[in-house]
């Protein structure tokens, strides 16, 4: 078969045109493709091996990491079918999605925390350690929480509220149910919880005054909301110049029953649907990673984004 053929070939998958198009920034491991496109791993390296055969990519290893790139000394026939590739992939609905989540990916190369905290998790419980354990953790985070005011939305019963409230200097909890609301502010008066105010009332328009709080945080409580991408502008709203916002959600799954079993209104979110309205909710530094993932079925992944008010 012809190069001109193979290319050809190689170019009718979309799968295959998203993947030359992404590398058109930059070069990219298979960990990191996949996670852009949300493609297994067996099936990321296969279309790689097809575009390699083709001399459309090239590629390097890096220990045990392997990097993939668009071939920068292709032949004529090569580079116009990388330029085709990508015009085309630019007409495929996962387009933007690819795109919001290279950027994510790239500005997180820069970011080193990330990667610190995911070794030293990987870590934490191989070896045992006399007293060492992530409650302990918690409350040495705890303690170290500046005199800030934060609003915890969709709080329910309002344990997280409860921790905050112990080192914040005010912590109001927003739930859309009476009763809810109702038993949080009496088990918070029974704690002797002064600086914890329950109030009631729905993400979209959360009962807190303008410019009040210095962080809004969404405990698992965005897939819940009518609108996930108007409580995101609600957030902003209500939080200080500078504020920043902390949301904790699932990763977008399959497990229809959900919708059942927790009255869940969405089944998670995208990383990049979370990157995209905190955008245009007018949030800056956003930092969107999985930072959970239960090992028994169905598998539920979660996610933590933050962003700035700008």
């Amino acid at each position: 078969m012809s190069s001109t053929l193979k290319s050809l070939r190689a170019l009718s998958d979309p799968t295959r045109l998203r993947i030359v198009a992404l590398l058109e920034r930059d070069e990219l491991s298979v960990n990191e493709l996949q996670e852009i496109t949300r493609l297994g791993q067996s099936r990321i390296s296969t279309h790689l091996g097809l575009l390699a055969d083709c001399k459309l990519v090239v590629s390097r290893r890096e220990g045990k990491r392997t990097f993939y790139k668009l071939n920068q000394h292709a032949d004529q026939v090569a580079a116009e079918f990388i330029q085709l590739a990508i015009r085309g992939a630019q007409e495929l609905p996962e387009h933007s999605h690819d795109q919001i989540n290279l950027k994510r990916v790239l500005a997180r190369r820069k970011e080193q925390a990330q990667v610190y905290f995911n070794q030293i998790a990987g870590r934490f419980d191989r070896v045992y350690g006399p007293g060492r354990s992530w409650q302990a953790f918690g409350h040495l985070l705890l303690r170290i929480l500046p005199s800030i005011a934060v609003a915890d939305l969709g709080a329910g019963e309002g344990l997280l509220s409860e921790l905050l409230a112990r080192r914040c200097r005010k912590v109001i909890a927003v739930d859309n149910s009476e009763k809810i609301v109702e038993f949080g502010a009496a088990k918070a008066r029974k704690n002797g919880l002064k600086n914890l105010e329950f109030r009631q009332g729905d993400l979209q328009h959360p009962p807190l005054d303008a410019n009040s709080v210095d962080l809004v945080i969404l405990s698992q409580a965005l897939h819940h909301a009518e609108d996930p991408a108007a409580a995101l502008t609600s957030a902003q709203k209500i939080l200080k110049p500078g504020g920043q916002i902390m949301i904790l959600d699932l990763l977008k799954h399959n497990f229809e029953k959900a919708h059942e079993l927790y009255g869940d209104r969405w089944l998670g979110f995208a990383e990049s649907d979370l990157n995209r309205w905190l955008e245009e909710a007018g949030f800056k530094k956003i930092e969107i990673s999985i930072v959970a993932a239960e090992e028994q079925p169905p598998h539920f992944q979660t996610i933590l984004a933050g962003g700035e008010k700008a």
